[in-house]
This record gives structure tokens, sequence and C-alpha cells, in this order.
């Protein structure tokens, strides 16, 4: 069985693999792998791309996983939630992320204002999750790539057009059941959630794709990921809104 099956098997069957088990050691083979584990969604159980999100957007998620850029990982519609069953997950943690939501197709020769004039700007809420046993953090660069950057779902609030500077350097809170457990800043993204944006767009013109119109993109996180709880979480950004997640 490749790697890419064993993904795709342990993704259905919600059954986790043993870290080092897929043997992927490099990033070229590790996208590969998740393209293929992406088709395998689409075709086999009725899944559609919709969207993109983006990990290790700051230096210190960069040291954890030995690497010095971020990575990208597919969302598909399965991806998309507005409450969550912890059941459903594996070993799930929580960030507070700005979503893009994709008005016009994006460009290369976009600049991060640019990215910016095209997309509707959300407060977000993604949770990251991987196929494997004990997976954060001790799963590889590899590992997480080939895992769509662990995606394991996403929630948005209400969206509306913005500007760099509304973005810039803006405060995330956290709360779990009213109670503030995290804070962050969205300097932390790369300096700017819409760097990441074009950092993503770049990458992913670089393997021969496009970020079309429609699409979702999950900037990158405000904070460590912190462990997945049951209750009523609520994320609060400044000059964006706010988004709730209710986890069951």
């Amino acid at each position: 069985m490749s790697a890419a099956d064993e993904l795709y098997e342990a993704y259905v069957r919600k059954v986790p693999l043993a870290l080092g088990s897929i043997g992927v050691e490099s990033l070229e083979e590790a996208y590969q792998i998740q393209d293929r584990v992406l088709e395998m969604k689409i075709n086999d159980n009725d899944e559609s791309l919709r969207g993109y999100k983006i990990s290790l957007t700051s230096e210190e998620t960069q040291k954890m996983f030995n690497h010095d850029e971020p990575l990208y990982g597919a969302l598909t519609n399965k991806n998309l939630v507005n409450n969550a069953r912890y059941s459903d997950y594996n070993a799930p943690r929580l960030e507070m992320e700005i979503a893009f939501l994709v008005q016009e197709d994006l460009s290369v020769e976009d600049s991060a204002e640019d990215i910016i004039r095209k997309c509707l700007i959300a407060p977000g809420l993604e949770i990251p999750d991987g196929r494997y046993e004990d997976w954060f953090p001790n799963a590889s660069k590899y590992e997480i790539v080939a895992d769509s950057a662990v995606a394991g779902g996403m929630t948005f609030g209400q969206s509306d057009f913005s500007t760099y500077e509304k973005l810039d350097d803006i405060k995330g809170t956290l709360t779990l059941d009213g109670e503030v457990i995290k804070e962050g800043r969205s300097s932390e993204v790369m300096g700017h959630p819409a760097k990441a944006v074009k950092w993503l767009v770049e990458k992913l013109h670089a393997h021969g794709k496009i970020v079309e119109a429609g699409k979702v993109i999950s900037s990158g996180t405000f904070n460590l990921p912190v462990e997945l709880e049951k209750g009523y979480y609520e994320a609060e950004f400044e000059n964006v809104g706010t988004v709730t997640l209710e986890v069951k």
C-alpha cells in the first residue's frame, strides 16, 4: 500500500498511523502524496476542493518542525464546519486564524494589498488534526505536508472587505466558556496575514496551481495551537469581528 493509500485509509476509517510509518523524506514527495490523497477524497469520498490552509507561519512554529518557511494543505468541503463533534477527530488542536474569502483569482503579480482588495476578510477558527498517533509536535514536516498540513476543521464568521492597515498587528482573543485562554497578534503570521497568503499564491504557482475565486484561505495562526476541548469557543479579532465554535 502506498503512503497516499495509507493516509487516505487513516482519514476515512479514523484510525491513526504510527509516526514514521509512511516513510516520506522530502517536501516534493510530501506534496505529491498530498495531491494524491486529495484526488482520492474527490473521486472516492464525494469531496470538493474548497481552499487552502497555511501552517508554520511563525518563526516559533518553524523552529518546532525544523523548517524555514510555511507549509500549505488543501481544504475540502468536509473541512468547513459550523460546529464540531470531538469524536470526529484524532488529536485535535485549536487556532485563531484570519480567513480570506477569495472574490477574484489571485496572481503571483498581486501585492499583499492587492490580495486584500480581492478578498473578503472573516474571523476564523481552525482545528488542526493529524492522521498520526501523537502527531503534535512530534510529526515531521514531511508527514505534516503529506497529511494536507494536518487539515481538520475550519469555521469562520461574518466577512467584509478590509485594508492592509486594518489587519496590521491586530489582537486576537480566544475564550472557552467565557474564560480567556489565549491571546495573539496578526504579526505572528509572517508579519501580516496578507503576506502569508502571498506566499501561498507563489508556492502554488510553483506547483502549477492558482487560487481561484470562490476559494477560502486559512492564513495562519495567531497562537500556538491549544488542545481542543468540549465547550463553547469564541474568538474576537480587532477590526475584523467575532467567530464562535461549539464542540460537543
